[in-house]
């Protein structure tokens, strides 16, 4: 039997900060770098969003632990439409707040080869309707933003002309809360009238963000707090990261089991299950931003990619080890270790094929540190989750590099994928991905 994937922290005295002088915290917390919240993506600016023609308040249907989401949707009718005729929703994915629609058309509307329209310009001149739907809180329950996705389905059939099925669907997480707001649906008999469902290079199977940066997140937020707003870790925190995730800590110095270690996340799979696991009724489409050759980015386990020394203070941290027993990810030291952290029974995530965040990246930047372009990014979303791996979500690290080519069409719980021909960017836009998409919704 598989050991459990676990972490180790020892720190000296009770904490970092409890050991370390005033003048000690502060070298560290210099070091970490610039406020903020870490790991949130900004929004994309390039090029303008039109006026939607329609614009909708969502709330969504019920509940979920007492808490009522909202968001909203903006309605791009096709050409010639003068009503909601053909419907596709696509919903936003995992971000800290709310969501820009503007800025989720204009990334997706980008011009992946010259002299050919954008994605949303294909659909809209095939007389399919785009409707972006949003939430007001990216990073709050799966199951809450269901809700209004529930919502935003029931509105799309109300004011629909005709019988056109819908197709539904979202990049990111926006997919997890669309497979759930189909699968409720079902299992509360209500007729969705989706024909086709679409997952972006969503993590079916799990996320993926490396637990030595989580670490650095909160050990920067506890030694230096803010009282003007959320804090680094606070996007780690939040329930759709303990949702999402695959690995997760709690804190700087947490030790134990990282798969299981937020109830929420075992309580969100078990609401997943106890509603179906996945819509029955459409047919079920993946994008992947990782490619099928089980081939992944060039990031050797175990490599130090911050060796930050300013005497006296040195900080390091690596790129996930492969497995093995207390494998260091990272360290502070004032002459003698003050902090350290290791992995056990860890699988390389960094390095696996998958959709790619510059999370390395993002942090080198905020703590002014010199890092290689190839260490920028690393695998966010494996391509063995965005395509829905027939895997136990809590057992599924040993397929990570798995070649996906010759797949058996029972090794996924989709009916057709298709995986990008490089480890792009999650939720980048590009041809391969595209074409394949619009080839499966010519005939609808």
């Amino acid at each position: 039997m598989a050991q459990e994937p676990r972490i180790d922290v020892e720190t000296k005295a009770q904490g970092v900060a409890r050991s370390l002088t005033k003048e000690q915290v502060q070298r560290i917390a210099d070091a970490l770098g610039q406020q903020g919240v870490w790991f949130a993506t900004p929004p994309a600016r390039a090029g303008r969003a039109p006026r939607p023609d329609h614009v909708w308040d969502l709330v969504g249907d019920k509940p979920h632990q007492g808490y009522t989401a909202t968001g909203r949707a903006h309605v791009y009718l096709a050409e010639g439409h003068s009503a909601l005729t053909r419907p596709l929703i696509f919903a936003d994915g995992f971000n800290y707040g709310p969501s820009d629609l503007d800025a989720l058309w204009t990334h997706f509307n980008v011009l992946y080869q010259k002299g050919t329209p954008g994605f949303f310009d294909q659909l809209r001149s095939m007389g399919i309707d785009v409707v972006l739907l949003g939430f007001h809180q990216r990073q709050t329950y799966i199951q809450a933003n269901a809700a209004v996705a529930v919502n935003c389905i029931q509105r799309v059939i109300e004011e629909r002309q005709g019988d056109n099925q819908l197709v539904v669907g979202g990049v990111s997480m926006g997919g997890m809360i669309t497979r759930y707001a189909l699968a409720r649906l079902e299992n509360e008999r209500f007729d969705h009238q989706t024909d086709k469902y679409f997952s972006y290079d969503t993590p079916h199977l799990g996320a993926w963000i490396p637990l030595v940066l989580q670490q650095l997140a909160y050990l920067h937020e506890s030694l230096q707090p803010r009282s003007d707003g959320p804090g680094q870790a606070e996007l780690i925190r939040s329930p759709a990261a303990q949702q999402l995730l695959w690995g997760w800590v709690e804190n700087e110095g947490y030790s134990g089991p990282v798969t299981t270690a937020s109830e929420l996340r075992k309580d969100f799979l078990d609401d997943l299950r106890r509603v179906g696991w996945f819509p029955m009724r459409p047919y079920k489409l993946g994008l992947a931003n990782g490619v099928g050759t089980g081939t992944g980015p060039d990031l050797p386990p175990g490599t130090p990619v911050f060796d930050l020394s300013a005497d006296p203070l040195q900080l390091t941290a690596r790129i996930q080890p492969d497995l093995g027993e207390l494998q260091n990810v990272g360290t502070i030291r004032f002459g003698s270790p003050v902090w350290t952290s290791a992995t056990s029974h860890v699988a390389a995530f960094d390095g696996a094929p998958g959709g790619t965040l510059d999370s390395w990246g993002k942090i080198a930047d905020a703590m002014g540190l010199p890092i290689q372009d190839r260490f920028r990014s690393s695998c966010f979303v494996p391509a063995v989750s965005a395509i829905a791996l027939a895997r136990d979500p809590f057992q599924w690290q040993s397929d990570l590099y798995l070649d996906l080519g010759d797949l058996p069409k029972d090794e996924t719980f989709l009916d057709a994928f298709c995986c990008d021909i490089s480890n792009s960017a999650h939720g980048g836009v590009s041809k391969a991905l595209i074409e394949w998409f619009l080839e499966q919704l010519a005939g609808w």
